[in-house]
């Protein structure tokens, strides 16, 4: 320390004073520039392949999964009284091979054969029958759905990554001047740490840029985020900094696994069954090894260190519960997913992990709403709860006793009250701009660093940052629900509104339930509570947000399209343009389907031919 004292020289700790009106602006920056990249930008309009009907009908669909039918809400409404609400689905997979479903009591055909249980593969020209209503499916090629985009610059500047990402790495040093500065522990190993952080974001983002990716900004906040969270661990135990590094970078390694392992929907749903089994076995597992602290039975201790498998079993549960569309309307699988889950909430509940527990019964919720689209279920699942709550209630003795400390802290600031009133008195103290990073007493509380680690950011680093914090990760669930009409698969969908959902009500109870606002339940902060599994599990389900993103070029969980040149495909100049990207990262205006009429398109044999070339 003595060393770091004298390399900063007398100005250092005037240059960190004036630096901790700087560190939230800078935060506001970052945040505000990935949400503008976020939410403003357009969809990327998709065309997979067409559906006509009886010749002069032609339907567009523009998800991997369509359902077919009468219902107003279906991808392809076939307004015929011999086809049912919900009559078939078709499926594309990773390898661009379609198949179709019979979801109803109606048959469906495909060539005259009637699709069996198991669905039946599609091919170019097949002849479909629905009820009495024929139709014909015509795929697209890669070249085909290339001539359907037209090359058009979004009005507007939208938000420089490389700008962002300078800016984040900004920040970041800012806190390495704070911790020399203000941090008497702290030494060259917080900078080294947080200089390897910065590589990291620095080599993810120019390998990704050189293939041709885009959309950096889920990433961005993430990494926004962890930064904060390894200033955290940096002021509760400098001398152990490099082993939340190893995590931090283990858990960025296993988040693009995460994404390369969801673009093939086949495979994930080949290891659905051994995901649901393995969530339920570390649960039991965790409830017959773990140690109980302070009332809850959650963590295994491995020598000097410890994981709490219920943050890795949150990745297997919204993994095996965002079911693809053929398998949304399969009473067994349906019967199955409310069992496991009932499992999973169970026993969370039976080892104390309150809190938890309430994160998966909303995960749950929201799993079933999506996948079955009926309140009815999620009154009768809720009604379900508050049974199961008052049942807590009367065997954990001290689930209650939070439940009547909620609202009374100060009149047991020696007890009952004692984390949460001292929570209160450090995020109230650190103002809008804080103390300085590893400039705060409050990290010296019991379970500051995770349960109660706002009041932490609050005190050091000030409220404007922790509101930055707070913020985006609602960015994130607004970029998923902006992104759901347009989604790929339902499976992106239904596990991006999970993993938001989840980590929306974790950010609720860890927040006001340290500020006194809710009953103190135990739960992290996504990114920021210093944790291993709780890192590795928030960057695993960030690969679901990222999946669901449908902007060109910018999901892992997608292919990147080959570039095609000449006529109206997207041609690769290597320049970037006034907006920081190359001239294939544009806005894509869908194609316009009237522009084609029966007289354009139509052939000898009285339908459609493709729109990308005679068939």
């Amino acid at each position: 320390m003595e060393l770091t004292a004298q390399a900063l020289g007398a100005f250092g700790p005037r240059l960190a004073d004036i630096s901790r009106y700087i560190l939230p602006f800078i935060a506001v920056l970052i945040v505000a520039r990935c949400v503008r990249s976020m939410l403003r930008e357009r969809y990327e309009p998709e065309t997979w392949a067409y559906l006509y009907l009886n010749g002069n009908v032609m339907i567009p669909l523009r998800h991997w999964e369509c359902l077919l039918g009468r219902a107003r809400s279906v991808d392809a409404q076939i307004d015929d009284p011999s086809v049912e609400k919900l009559h078939a689905c078709l499926i594309r997979d990773a390898a661009g091979l379609w198949r179709i479903y019979n979801l109803g009591k109606g048959e469906t055909s495909v060539n005259g054969v009637l699709v069996p249980a198991g669905g039946a593969i599609l091919q170019d020209a097949d002849a479909i029958t629905l009820g009495e209503r024929s139709a014909r499916f015509v795929d697209l090629t890669e070249q085909e759905r290339a001539s359907l985009l037209k090359y058009r610059h979004a009005p507007g500047r939208r938000a420089r990554p490389v700008v962002t990402l300078l800016l984040l790495t900004l920040f970041q040093l800012i806190l390495v001047l704070q911790h020399l500065v203000y941090n008497e522990d702290a030494g060259l190993t917080v900078a080294i740490a947080f200089a390897v952080m910065a590589a990291i974001g620095w080599v993810y983002f120019i390998v990704l840029r050189a293939s041709g990716r885009r959309g950096f900004e889920p990433e961005l906040l993430a990494l926004l985020l962890s930064s904060v969270g390894m200033s955290v661990a940096a002021s509760k135990a400098p001398s152990d900094i490099f082993k939340q590094l190893a995590l931090f970078a283990g858990a960025v390694v296993l988040f693009v696994v995460m994404c390369l392992w969801i673009r093939d929907l086949q495979r994930v749903k080949s290891v659905r069954l051994y995901a649901s089994v393995a969530a339920v076995l570390l649960l039991g597992v965790t409830l017959v090894l773990a140690d109980e602290q302070n009332g809850a039975r959650n963590w295994i201790q491995f020598g000097s260190f410890s994981i709490q498998p219920s943050e890795l079993v949150k990745v297997l549960y919204i993994y095996a519960g965002a079911a693809t569309l053929d398998r949304l309307f399969v009473n067994r699988n349906l019967i199955f997913y409310i069992g496991f889950s009932a499992a999973c909430v169970g026993l969370l509940a039976l080892m104390g992990d309150f809190g938890t527990a309430l994160v998966f019964f909303v995960t749950f919720l929201v799993i079933s709403f999506m996948r079955s689209g009926n309140f009815a279920t999620v009154f009768l699942a809720v009604a379900g709860a508050v049974l199961g709550v008052m049942l807590v209630l009367t065997v954990k003795p001290h689930v209650i006793a939070r439940f009547q400390t909620w609202g009374h802290v100060w009149e047991d600031v020696d007890w009952r009250g004692y984390q949460q009133s001292r929570a209160l008195t450090a995020a109230a103290s650190g103002g809008l701009f804080g103390f300085g990073a590893g400039n705060g007493w409050f990290i010296g509380i019991v379970a500051a660093e995770t349960d109660l680690v706002f009041a932490v950011v609050c005190e050091e680093l000030g409220l404007i940052t922790a509101l930055c914090c707070m913020v985006s990760l609602l960015a994130l669930a607004l970029f998923v629900v902006k992104n759901a009409a347009a989604g790929r698969s339902s499976y992106f969908v239904i596990a991006a509104a999970a993993t938001v959902s989840s980590m929306l009500v974790q950010l609720c109870l860890n927040v006001f339930g340290s500020m006194d606002i809710l009953p103190f339940t135990g739960v992290t902060f996504p990114f920021v509570s210093m944790g291993g599994t709780s890192l590795i599990s928030c960057w695993m389900l960030l690969a679901f947000v990222k999946g669901s993103d449908t902007r060109a070029n910018a999901s892992l969980a997608v292919m990147r399209p080959e570039k095609f040149s000449g006529g109206l495909g997207v041609e690769d100049s290597g320049a970037d343009d006034e907006d920081g990207y190359g001239d294939e990262d544009v806005d894509y205006e869908a194609y316009d389907d009237s522009e084609y009429d029966d007289e354009d398109c139509s052939d000898a044999d009285g339908w459609y031919g493709s729109p990308g070339g005679d068939r």
